[in-house]
């Protein structure tokens, strides 16, 4: 039977959780953004707008150690980073968009190589995921299959009450032992959720589009889109799925530090080969990779879409480029002919 929290006894949780040593992340007002943050109280915890960003931080930092090293006399010394020093973490009222990309992230980080620093966070992670209560004109969850109360990916999810408070349903073990550990802070029953938040796009016809992707490589679609595309990797920075890297030695002779940090293969050089060749060297083929990666290759690989459709991209694009237009042109679009050559 699910149960309820009261808002004040949701602020007590992360007071609770972070006596007890953990990191609690949750929707925080920065300036004039509300961004996810380590939240020192509960009363920091913001919960009137999307974050500007995406909850992906979590587990995948924008830039992370790996190793250091340093030179002396003795020799080098090469010193690994522990992955077990990553501390237990709650992610607090992150959004279905959000959570959604948890699972995303995890098949390409668990495919062909065992990611430690990813996967450490994500199972020493507990996600407490909230249902969205408003939407504006970029948001597109439902288009993409998603719901603005969505469950996959939370342990607990939370959907807020007409008389105050949420409801609370346990989804996985990892909540189970969250609720049990802090039973007090809950009560028994159900309640009348609150209306939610309805997306303006409905659904598109997602295999419609990827049949369209298999076929059209080779289009001119893909030059009147990239004709207003400034390659600033905005879309992939604030996205929840895009996980693009580069690792990189820094320092110098006696001492550095090799790190790993996000890319984006908008950028021009993103491909560009030690040889000088860069097999996606006009921004066409880059826009393309985009959609494409998302789309159909992701899709491929491990039938999941690389797109939860929080609508990041639309509102931080600085030329407007939309990408629930573009996949709504692409799902009316002629199937053929066309060339899938890839």
């Amino acid at each position: 039977m699910p149960k309820t929290i009261s808002e004040q006894n949701l602020l007590r949780l992360i007071d609770t959780l972070v006596n007890e040593g953990k990191r609690v992340i949750g929707p925080k007002a920065a300036g004039t953004m509300t961004l996810y943050e380590p939240l020192a109280t509960g009363e920091e915890l913001n919960l009137g707008e999307l974050p500007r960003r995406s909850a992906k931080e979590t587990f995948f930092p924008l830039c992370e150690t790996i190793l250091t090293y340093e030179r002396d006399r003795e020799g080098v010394r090469v010193t690994d980073v522990d992955p077990g020093a990553i501390p237990e973490t709650v992610l607090v009222a992150a959004r279905p968009c959000d959570v959604a990309a948890a699972p995303v992230l995890d098949s390409v980080f668990s495919w062909d190589y065992q990611d430690e620093f990813y996967l450490s966070r994500r199972g020493k992670t507990t996600i407490i995921g909230l249902a969205c209560a408003r939407a504006d004109d970029a948001c597109f969850c439902t288009a993409v299959g998603l719901s603005t109360n969505d469950t996959k990916g939370s342990d607990l999810f939370l959907t807020t009450l007409t008389g105050g408070g949420y409801r609370c349903d346990v989804i996985t073990d990892k909540g189970m032992a969250l609720l049990a550990a802090h039973g007090g802070l809950f009560a028994e029953g159900d309640g009348t959720p609150a209306p939610l938040a309805e997306p303006a796009l409905g659904k598109l016809d997602l295999e419609k589009i990827k049949q369209w992707l298999d076929n059209h490589f080779e289009d001119p679609l893909w030059e009147e889109i990239a004709e207003r595309c400034a390659g600033c990797g905005a879309c992939a920075f604030l996205c929840p799925a895009c996980h693009c890297f580069d690792i990189n030695d820094e320092g110098g002779e006696k001492k550095g530090a090799r790190r790993k940090s996000w890319d984006a293969c908008g950028f021009g050089k993103f491909t560009n080969h030690a040889s000088g060749h860069n097999p996606r060297d006009v921004q066409p083929q880059r826009y393309r990779n985009r959609i494409m990666h998302k789309f159909k290759y992701y899709v491929d690989k491990f039938d999941q879409r690389l797109c939860t459709g929080c609508g990041r991209c639309i509102r931080a694009c600085p030329v407007g480029i939309d990408i629930a237009e573009i996949l709504s042109a692409i799902g009316t679009r002629d199937q053929g002919p066309g060339t899938g050559k890839d």
